[in-house]
């Protein structure tokens, strides 16, 4: 990446703002977030849906996370530039009596047009940062393997548990490895 192209991205990771969204603030970024999903998954990164998807199916999915938002069992991100979500992400913090320091992260995804910006990085900054916070000093994640996300989890210090075959399939029955990765905060 030349110079000026760093700058950018920089400039433009600079101008993002990271919000922890409440139960009651799940409206203002509802739309926001059902097109992004819609996106996301029918571009080629499911999320743990199984495209095509069509914004109901997208808003539905949003509204139902209502109860786990209000219980605090999932802690909702999302990145902000100029009034709009550009990303998302979740951290949802072990119940388990033996695992007070472990929580999980799930469903992260950035707008496809300002990927490479470091919004990413800016949202898993905070997740990590709020990890720490609760006293959550191992994260655990699962990511499909050989994909963009997987060399991203990597490059962020993730390390690899390791593969499992198949663990979702396609719209054609075609089977996606996955694989468990951690960071120690």
């Amino acid at each position: 990446m030349m110079l000026a192209e760093l700058d950018a991205v920089l400039d433009y990771a600079q101008s993002v703002s990271i919000r922890v969204i409440a139960p009651s603030d799940l409206v203002e970024v509802l739309n926001d977030l059902t097109d992004m999903l819609v996106e996301t998954v029918n571009s080629g990164d499911p999320l743990g849906f199984m495209p095509p998807i069509d914004e109901d199916i997208a808003r539905d999915y949003w509204i139902s996370l209502l109860p786990e938002l209000r219980s605090g069992r999932v802690v909702l991100f999302v990145a902000m530039s100029e009034g709009s979500v550009v990303g998302s992400a979740q951290l949802v913090p072990s119940r388990r009596g033996n695992s007070p320091h472990r929580a999980q992260i799930k469903k992260v995804f950035v707008d496809r047009l300002v990927r490479g910006r470091g919004v990413g990085t800016a949202l898993m900054n905070a997740v990590e940062e709020l990890a720490l916070h609760y006293r959550r000093r191992l994260l655990v994640l699962t990511t499909r393997v050989g994909e963009p996300a997987h060399q991203w989890y990597r490059s962020l210090g993730y390390k690899e548990v390791g593969v499992v075959p198949g663990w979702t399939i396609g719209r054609e029955g075609e089977r996606f490895d996955h694989v468990t990765m951690y960071l120690e905060l």
